[in-house]
C-alpha cells in the first residue's frame, strides 16, 4: 500500500532526525576520544584497581612462602605442604548515573548541564572500554528511566553517548535516592560508580536522606559523585521583573531583580542549598568532584585521577 505525501514526509523527517542525532553523537564521540588520548592515556588504569583476587591453583610449599596462604585442605589430603596461588581480577565495572531530570536542560552558555554531562560520561565510558572494563548505564529522572546492564566493546561508548544526549525521560525531577536504591539492588559485585547531577533535589527528600543512601552505596561500591551546575543558577543578571519556571516542579515566580535585596536573597539561597549538598556528600564518605557548565572541567578529573593514584 503506497504510503501518503504526510506518511512519507515523516518518515523524511525521522530519518534526517536520526542522522543529526548519530552526526552529533559521533562528534562527540571523537572529542571524548580526542581528550582520552591527549590526557588521560594510562592515569584510569592506574587509579581504579580490580576487585581483588582470584584463587588460581595451588603448588607445593617452599620455605619463605607466606604460611598464612597455606591451603590445608590440600595439606591434609596429600600429607604435603601446599599453598594457594592468586591472581590479580583487573577487570572492573562501571556504573554512570546521569541525571536527565528537566534541570539538566539548563545552560546560560553554548554547554547545558546536560551536554557537559554527555561528555563526562562519554570520556569515562571511552577510558572504561580502552581497559577492557564493562560499562553499564543508568538514566533517571524522578524514577529511573532506562537501565543497560555493564557491557564491553566500542559501540558502547556510542550508546551511552547517544542515551545521555538524546533520551526523553516521561519524568521531571530528580529522585537521587530512588535512583541510588535501584543501583543497591542491580549490583551485585562491587563497580565503580559515576554520579553525575546538579543533585537538586525535589520531592520530600532531604540532604540527610541522600547522605545515609550515599553511605550505604559507598560501603559496596567505590562512588564518585560529580556535580553540574550552572553560574545562572547561583546569581541573578540585574535585568528587572524576570519571571522564573522551576524546570521541574513548575512552579512560576515572579522576582524584581532590580532590587539589589532580591538579587542577594537569592544568591544567598544558592549558597546554601549548594553548601547542604556538599556536606551531605563529604558526610557520606564518597569522593565528589564539581563542575560547571560553560568552563573547562578536564582538569579537575584530571587532578582527581592524580589525587587517587598518590592515595592507591
Amino acid at each position: 500500500m503506497a504510503k501518503s505525501k504526510k506518511e512519507q514526509r515523516e518518515e523524511a523527517d525521522n530519518e534526517a532526525r536520526a542522522a543529526e542525532i548519530m552526526a552529533r553523537v559521533r562528534r562527540v564521540d571523537i572529542r571524548t576520544s580526542r581528550l582520552v588520548d591527549d590526557h588521560l592515556s594510562g592515569s584510569y588504569a592506574s587509579v581504579f584497581k580490580g576487585r581483588g583476587m582470584d584463587f588460581d591453583r595451588v603448588r607445593n610449599y617452599v620455605p619463605g612462602d607466606d604460611v598464612r596462604v597455606i591451603d590445608w585442605n590440600v595439606t591434609a589430603r596429600t600429607g604435603e605442604p601446599f599453598i594457594k596461588m592468586f591472581t590479580e581480577e583487573r577487570e572492573l565495572t562501571i556504573l554512570l548515573m546521569v541525571d536527565v531530570s528537566a534541570s539538566s536542560d539548563f545552560g546560560s552558555s553554548e554547554t547545558s548541564k546536560r551536554e557537559m554531562q554527555t561528555e563526562i560520561a562519554g570520556v569515562l565510558a571511552s577510558s572504561a572500554i580502552r581497559n577492557r572494563d564493562k560499562v553499564g548505564l543508568v538514566l533517571f529522572s524522578d524514577e529511573v528511566e532506562l537501565y543497560s546492564p555493564p557491557v564491553k566493546g566500542r559501540t558502547n561508548i556510542l550508546r551511552v553517548i547517544r542515551e545521555a544526549l538524546f533520551f526523553q525521560p516521561t519524568g521531571r525531577g530528580t529522585n537521587l535516592c530512588g535512583a541510588l536504591d535501584f543501583v543497591n539492588q542491580v549490583l551485585r559485585r562491587r563497580a565503580v560508580v559515576f554520579l553525575v547531577s546538579d543533585f537538586r533535589l525535589t520531592g520530600s527528600q532531604s540532604s540527610g536522606d541522600l547522605r545515609r543512601k550515599l553511605a550505604v552505596t559507598g560501603r559496596h561500591h567505590d562512588v564518585i559523585a560529580m556535580s553540574v551546575n550552572d553560574p545562572r543558577e547561583d546569581e541573578l543578571p540585574n535585568v528587572g521583573v524576570l519571571r522564573i519556571e522551576d524546570a521541574e516542579t513548575g512552579e512560576d515566580v515572579e522576582l524584581d531583580t532590580g532590587k539589589a535585596s532580591v538579587r542577594e536573597a537569592y544568591r544567598q539561597q544558592a549558597a546554601r542549598r549548594r553548601q547542604e549538598m556538599k556536606a551531605a556528600i563529604a558526610g557520606s564518605g564518597v569522593d565528589h568532584l564539581e563542575f560547571t557548565s560553560g568552563e573547562e572541567w578536564l582538569p579537575q578529573l584530571m587532578g582527581f585521577f592524580r589525587k587517587r593514584r598518590h592515595q592507591s
